[in-house]
């Protein structure tokens, strides 16, 4: 088993004003040659947008984009005509292939919305942009780990052009919890959004994470309420 940890403090951070942004792997003005990816997993941002600000429109292409808002709505637009909201417990996905343009903004004028924003390699190149949203209940996934993102969008989850596959979990204190990678040559990045939690005898806190490869599990202890997002992707570009 190899690994490797990214703690939350060790992350870039950019404070625009309206735009409040935390990089694990390098981006934009955040430059470290050893945090460049995870396998095909290129941009992980722990953002906080401020009411009624966003991003305006810009442009894509070959590139997986999941968003994960974790409170708020976020509003979406883009080049094919499409305008929606992305609530809270929602995950989203725009596979921008052969180019789209797209704008992203706060649907609120009171309060902030706070959301991950992911970027993962594709696996077929140049293909004609898609989306799609979804909504996953906290629920559905108390004290087990519910599939959000998949290559072929089986069991209700999101199809992503690549083969990885993203989970979430709520987990009380004391849940001993074994996560399989899905494919020989994957890796998996678990990333902690709130609680704390011993992985491979690592301790983790929000925001921390760690990148696991060259094993089949991963084997997660939870010491508080924990929740948990769990990246499962190819580790080299075929």
């Amino acid at each position: 088993m190899k690994k490797i940890l990214h703690k939350a403090s060790d992350r870039g951070h950019a404070n625009h004003g309206w735009l409040d942004s935390y990089h694990s792997f390098s981006f934009a003005s955040f430059y470290d040659p050893e945090k460049m990816n995870f396998g095909l997993l290129r941009v992980l941002n722990d953002d906080t947008v401020a009411p009624g600000m966003g991003f305006g429109e810009h442009g894509h292409d070959n590139m997986e984009i999941v968003s994960i808002p974790l409170s708020g709505e976020l509003e979406h637009k883009d080049s094919t005509g499409r305008n929606e909201v992305i609530h809270t417990h929602d995950v989203q996905i725009m596979s921008a292939g052969s180019g789209i343009r797209h704008s992203e903004f706060n649907h609120s004028r009171e309060k902030e919305v706070k959301f991950l924003q992911i970027w993962v390699f594709p696996k077929k190149r140049d293909i004609e942009p898609l989306y799609e949203q979804k909504t996953f209940h906290p629920a559905s996934r108390i004290n087990k780990l519910l599939t959000v993102v998949s290559p072929d969008g089986n069991a209700g989850s999101v199809a992503i052009n690549q083969d990885a596959w993203f989970s979430l979990g709520n987990f009380d204190p004391g849940k001993q919890v074994e996560y399989k990678i899905q494919k020989s040559g994957n890796g998996a990045y678990l990333f902690i959004l709130n609680g704390e939690a011993e992985v491979e005898g690592n301790v983790l806190s929000a925001r921390d994470a760690i990148g696991v490869w060259d094993t089949d599990k991963i084997k997660v202890t939870t010491n508080t309420y924990t929740e948990l997002l769990i990246i499962d992707v190819p580790m080299e570009l075929n």
